[in-house]
């Protein structure tokens, strides 16, 4: 990976002489936690490039369509595999494009490094294009990318890189995304010879620390002593959530469930958490949720939540069922929005491996099983295909191990609630910023980073905002299916207006797109069909069962159509 030069010697002769720039040296660092990068070239990222077409190791440059969809692949490769997402971005216009997709990892902490351009350090505050280093009248980068990092650190020497990105990639893989600032000159610097004193970081660094730690002894005893005490009754709840796939506990929690004799609900974006085929599972809990969590929670002796701190999303519906559960324990890293009688921090899965080893063998019955049921929604007359037909008719394509990564709005919300994790698989959604448009990137991240077929189920309004993103996954043969539930509209904004306000009037219909038929216009090489019937549809899925690639499938349904999303439905109830 080393870059060469050429020295002219006294007698004309040529030398030879072995360089490693501080590009080289992050190159070489990152391709230990990951073998892919994602982003978007520019003048002053390209030394970063230049060192991936150098590199001897095992890693690939993705180049994105936009910034955001570049972040985005890095999240979903990140979720997906458990392994570091890396994100390369120049600077300017193009480092303020990944802040949308930088705040949702950070919400929801996945382990991202950014490595983000700046202009070289000669001309910081002298006019140079596109500079964010803080100064009178410009916009500070450290400042404005310390809010959606856990880390951030602009490298102004070589020496300081090797201790600086150690720094950045603890505190990616603690929870990310973690920032580097990378200006021009510096990435084309040579690294000094080993020995020379380096010093850990450089400049101002922006470290977002978590919650003060509470595991004390006596939490831990009290812990247990919750545990013990529900032993048996067959009245325990688990709620897990996304923290179980980031600490890779999902066997731990498995043990847990069979120890404790509980049945398992998880949030909406921890649905490949526990097997959604196992006797224990009893559905999703929270907007997107099944009817029956909150009886169970109600009639629950202990309910112990794993890994989520239960934001609105994953409690809507559930909060008086939880204010008057006997017990909550909380396992996790961040505090809980709900009351709970003990909160554990700690490496989760030693946590749950601590949990069920409380338990003594052979302590009660399995409860019975918990299937879940559908909430009911009223009945759609409108044009296309309903939702849960479409998701059934994708679930009954789905084998082992293939993944889901649904998008925001109504779409989102069938997929959630109406469609079943194959086991082996993962199942991706953006529920910390909810930014639209984030599943056409997360995944091509998540098939490129398990080498797998990806299904991304997303609405026409998210298409519009990054769906461009087919084109990379053109580019790079990356076998992802898109599915595109057209119905020319923001329908979740359609929804909301009719629910909310006076319904006459709109701001989110729009007039008819063709969106299959573009795409096969614009791609001709890859299967790309418009459907609009469950036949149809049906048909496009199963001829493009042995694609290799990319596959394109628009599919026509009603804007007026009621997602399952229990605010709505509470609405319409009242």
């Amino acid at each position: 990976m080393n870059r060469t030069r050429s020295i002219l010697g006294a007698a004309g002769e040529t030398a030879v002489e072995s360089r490693i720039t501080v590009a080289d040296r992050i190159v070489e660092a990152v391709a230990e936690h990951t073998d892919h990068v994602f982003g978007v070239g520019g003048a002053n990222i390209e030394d970063i490039y230049d060192a991936l077409h150098r590199s001897a190791a095992p890693i690939t440059g993705i180049v994105a369509k936009h910034e955001f969809g570049a972040a985005t692949m890095a999240d979903g490769y990140a979720r997906a595999t458990s392994r570091l997402g890396v994100v390369a971005a120049t600077s300017g216009g193009g480092a303020l494009n990944l802040v949308a997709a930088l705040g949702e990892s950070f919400d929801s902490r996945v382990p991202v490094l950014a490595l983000i351009g700046q202009p070289p350090l000669a001309l910081e505050g002298r006019g140079a294009f596109q500079d964010t280093g803080g100064g009178a009248g410009r916009i500070d980068a450290q400042r404005l990318f310390g809010s959606v990092s856990r880390f951030c650190v602009k490298v102004t020497r070589a020496e300081d890189v090797t201790a600086v990105l150690g720094d950045a990639l603890r505190a990616a893989r603690a929870g990310g995304p973690a920032v580097l600032l990378l200006p021009k000159d510096v990435q084309a610097q040579d690294l000094p010879e080993p020995g020379s004193a380096v010093r850990n970081g450089s400049g101002d660094s922006f470290v977002h620390d978590g919650p003060e730690a509470c595991a004390e002894a006596h939490a831990h005893d009290e812990a247990l002593t919750l545990v013990r005490s529900a032993a048996g009754s067959g009245r325990t709840v688990i709620i897990a959530g996304p923290e179980v796939a980031r600490a890779d506990a999902r066997t731990e929690l498995l043990v847990a469930a069979r120890a404790l004799r509980a049945v398992v609900v998880v949030t909406p974006d921890a649905k490949d958490a526990f097997p959604n085929d196992h006797p224990l599972f009893a559905g999703l809990a929270g907007s997107m949720g099944h009817p029956r969590v909150a009886e169970l929670i109600a009639g629950a002796e202990l309910c112990v939540l794993v890994g989520t701190p239960m934001p609105v999303m994953a409690r809507a519906g559930l909060e008086a069922a939880l204010a008057n559960c006997p017990r909550v324990l909380h396992l996790g890293a961040e505090p809980a929005f709900v009351r709970t009688q003990t909160w554990l921090r700690g490496p989760l899965r030693s946590r749950l491996r601590e949990v069920a080893s409380a338990v003594p063998p052979d302590s009660g019955d399995e409860p019975a099983p918990n299937l879940p049921l559908a909430l009911e929604v009223p009945p759609a007359s409108g044009p296309g295909v309903r939702y849960r037909d479409a998701v059934a008719a994708i679930n009954a394509r789905l084998g082992p191990g293939i993944d889901v990564v649904a998008d925001a709005g109504n779409t989102g919300a069938a997929a959630v609630h109406h469609l079943p994790v194959p086991a082996g698989s993962r199942f991706l959604i953006a529920l910390g910023m909810g930014g639209m448009g984030y599943a056409f990137g997360a995944g091509i991240g998540s098939a490129l980073g398990r080498g797998r077929r990806t299904f991304v189920i997303a609405g026409d309004g998210a298409y519009f905002m990054h769906g461009h993103e087919v084109h990379t996954a053109v580019e790079h043969h990356v076998p992802v299916t898109f599915v595109i539930f057209n119905n020319n509209a923001h329908a979740m904004c359609v929804t909301r207006e009719q629910l909310y306000y006076s319904g006459d009037y709109t701001y989110n219909r729009f007039g008819p797109a063709r969106i299959g038929a573009a795409v096969a216009a614009m791609f001709p090489h890859i299967p790309a069909y418009s459907t609009d019937t469950r036949a149809s549809f049906e048909a496009a899925l199963d001829e493009t069962r042995g694609a290799s690639g990319p596959v394109f499938i628009e599919i026509l349904c009603d804007p007026d159509e009621i997602p399952p999303f229990a605010p709505f439905l509470k609405e319409l109830s009242a």
